[in-house]
């Protein structure tokens, strides 16, 4: 399928506004997706396209955290291995099942997830585990939603932001960090899947992942400087779109 000149003009945006996001708490695939839905392109290859600009636009974010020293580098070898199992078998089990399941269980999880965010203002872990304990968490963590992103998606980095933090005892950089160190992973993992499909159009996500470059390396830029005070807020924000998105899916 050949991309026109419309196609970059409502890509092109939107994905920039999505990859800002996605770099401050995730999340940026509901917008993401969604445009190349919008600019006319089938189903599975809008979400090849996506991922190839997403997982270019991540790796920027991701290298500027790194750079920041806002990487827990003792996690990151466990959580990505982790990472890329859950989203391979995250995949393998969409094929299998279907996702009017995953949808009704996401409806109960997220308003919990949005009550504890809401009382939880500073993004603090009540109990910080153990050394032991906290590799644990962010493993299993990395697992179970690297399995979500490859079978669903929207969200990913959100979640691992609020385990790291509220779990594993990161404070917001840092978790902010881990996660896209995570959500890179698994973002790989079924890019592979999908060019090996010929799921993607090149030419269009390449120019695409431009925009996605400069998103998330002025959104990962805002939280080196804010911090929490600008998390915190777009998480939610996050949660309530993909809580109307899922419901409008299911309508």
């Amino acid at each position: 399928m050949q991309a026109t000149l419309a196609m970059y003009i409502v890509v092109c945006p939107l994905v920039f506004l999505g990859s800002f996001m996605d770099a401050i708490a995730g999340g940026g695939g509901l917008i993401t997706l969604p445009a190349y839905l919008l600019a006319g392109l089938p189903v599975h290859l809008s979400i090849g396209s996506n991922k190839l600009s997403s997982a270019i636009g991540t790796a920027v974010s991701t290298g500027r955290y790194w750079r920041g020293s806002c990487v827990d580098r003792g996690l990151v070898l466990p959580t990505v291995a982790a990472a890329l199992v859950g989203s391979w078998l995250g995949a393998k089990l969409s094929l299998i099942t279907g996702e009017r399941l995953l949808q009704l269980m996401m409806l109960a999880v997220l308003p919990v997830s949005a009550v504890v965010v809401l009382r939880n203002k500073d993004f603090s872990c009540r109990r910080v585990p153990s050394r032991r304990g906290q590799l644990a968490i962010a493993t299993v963590a990395s697992v179970f939603i690297g399995g979500y992103d490859g079978f669903y998606g929207p969200g990913t980095g959100t979640f691992l932001i609020m385990v790291f933090t509220m779990l594993c005892g990161m404070d917001t950089l840092t978790a902010s960090g881990n996660a896209k160190v995570v959500n890179l992973s698994s973002n790989v993992a079924a890019l592979f899947a999908y060019l090996f499909s010929g799921e993607v159009q090149l030419p269009l996500s390449l120019a695409a992942a431009v925009f996605s470059i400069l998103g998330h390396w002025l959104g990962a830029g805002m939280v080196l400087k804010n911090g929490a005070k600008i998390v915190r807020p777009i998480v939610l924000v996050v949660m309530g779109i993909l809580f109307v998105k899922i419901i409008g899916d299911l309508i």
